[in-house]
């Protein structure tokens, strides 16, 4: 057992070695990070969806903002969107699951705010509608994805794609990745 442990880890380790290699990814973590920054600088908000795994952690990164990360300081206005569960099982049952979080986009959304949408596919339908919504709402589109990017990948202003298709290893990265984001935003804002 031990050695299947000594596997895993060393293969999340093997995941996060190819993203320190990938300075376009490197790039793109930077360049979220200071659209994100932006939009807080201006008064707008971050908002994130996901399902599942992703959904959780879409939950603890708004909460990292709208929260604190290293500092105490004035929260940041940041949401996930799967959190109002009467509002996600009334829309999901009276129009469709595709449709929950563009809905929500749709209503809370405004032109320069942030939208990350964490999907380790690329290919959820509901995620796919809220970063078409997003993006006619002039929101900045970010995509959390594995390797290829999926169907979310033209939909996306910036697409951090995790070199890997293996479900936990992706999430696990994209948790990395996300608290970059935070401290790096944490810093520049406090």
């Amino acid at each position: 057992m031990q050695q299947s442990i000594k596997s895993i880890i060393q293969a999340s380790i093997d995941t996060k070695q190819e993203i320190l290699k990938n300075e376009a990814l490197l790039s793109t973590i930077e360049q979220v990070t200071a659209v994100v920054i932006k939009a807080f600088r201006d008064g707008g908000k971050v908002l994130f969806c996901g399902n599942g795994g992703s959904a959780a952690d879409a939950q603890h990164l708004a909460a990292e903002f709208s929260g604190r990360f290293y500092t105490d300081r004035n929260p940041l206005f940041s949401e996930a969107l799967h959190c109002n569960t009467s509002y996600m099982t009334a829309v999901a049952n009276d129009y469709s699951f595709d449709v929950v979080y563009s809905r929500m986009v749709k209503a809370m959304g405004r032109k320069g705010d942030v939208l990350i949408g964490l999907s380790t596919s690329g290919n959820s339908a509901n995620i796919v509608k809220a970063m078409e919504q997003a993006a006619s709402l002039g929101m900045v589109t970010v995509g959390f994805t594995g390797s290829t990017g999926g169907k979310m990948k033209t939909l996306c202003d910036y697409l951090i794609n995790v070199p890997s298709s293996d479900t936990p290893r992706i999430q696990e990265s994209h948790i990395t990745i996300g608290h970059i984001v935070c401290q790096l935003t944490e810093e520049a804002l406090f």
